[in-house]
């Protein structure tokens, strides 16, 4: 398989099977542009049909972050389209928002996320999406939508009341609250918790002990399970999709976005 087509995904199979799958934007903290949304959008596809891959591991370049979002540049345009391009660019993005999570849980091979630091948005769905996610300790995470002015789509509806109940999603999702890997871990959010000088190894050792695992039963074991998500989460996902992208097209996002880049809070 030939993984030289991603721009901004750094793909590397081992000899043990193991893909370590790359977000490469380090120079914005592996923020997702149009390209990177799509190629996460394509990536578990092409893993899944490779012979060489058993299991797969993402994370991010460098040692800040994981993925810090939706480029903001990219958010702030989209307000200004005229009519006939919003309503094109309106359903493209939501083709595409739907397709990530939907991907991965389509994804048979098992698929472990090392959350190196921040991690946001359509980052965090990746990170938070993959069946064992292991974060830093110190690294700090939030969905994010509703600082933009935007309903919490991506994956949060289907996923976050599943793992840490519906409290605590309300309280995080509703107020965008950071919260660390130490509390991530504690609230069922992830995996493990680990310090991040551990982070690369311990993730390494997952992956490996899972490749040399029996694959039929791991993946009829990952479909299985996957059968919480599909049994009710995917409807609300389906519903919070529509509504995220819908904001998307508004005049919050712009407001929201200049906000962040200005560091001060926004005027919604």
């Amino acid at each position: 398989m030939d993984y030289s087509r991603y721009q901004h995904l750094l793909v590397d199979v081992g000899g043990d099977g193991v893909a370590l799958v790359t977000l490469n934007r380090p120079d914005v903290f592996n923020a997702t542009n149009k390209v990177m949304h799509r190629e996460l959008t394509e990536i578990w596809r092409d893993l899944d049909r490779d012979p060489a891959v058993r299991v797969i591991l993402v994370t991010g370049a460098g040692d800040q972050a994981f993925s810090a979002g939706g480029d903001l540049g990219d958010m702030g345009a989209r307000a200004s389209l005229p009519p006939d391009e919003k309503f094109e660019a309106m359903v493209g993005l939501l083709k595409e928002a739907q397709a990530i999570p939907y991907e991965m849980v389509n994804c048979e091979k098992v698929i472990v996320s090392a959350i190196n630091g921040v991690a946001v948005g359509a980052g965090l769905a990746v990170a938070l999406m993959a069946d064992i996610s292991i974060i830093a300790e110190e690294a700090r995470l939030t969905d994010g939508h509703l600082r933009l002015g935007v309903a919490a789509g991506d994956h949060a509806a289907m996923l976050w009341p599943l793992l840490c109940g519906m409290a605590k999603a309300k309280y995080y999702l509703l107020t965008s609250d950071f919260l660390d890997g130490r509390e991530a871990e504690r609230i069922g959010l992830v995996s493990r918790a680990v310090p991040r000088a551990q982070l690369r190894d311990t993730a390494f050792e997952v992956a490996r002990k899972l490749a040399a695992g029996p694959q039929h039963a791991q993946r009829f074991t990952k479909k299985a399970l996957n059968q919480w998500l599909r049994l009710g989460g995917i409807t609300a996902f389906d519903y919070s999709a529509a509504l995220e992208i819908m904001g998307f097209f508004g005049p919050d996002p712009a407001e929201g976005a200049r906000a962040i880049v200005e560091r001060r809070p926004p005027r919604f």
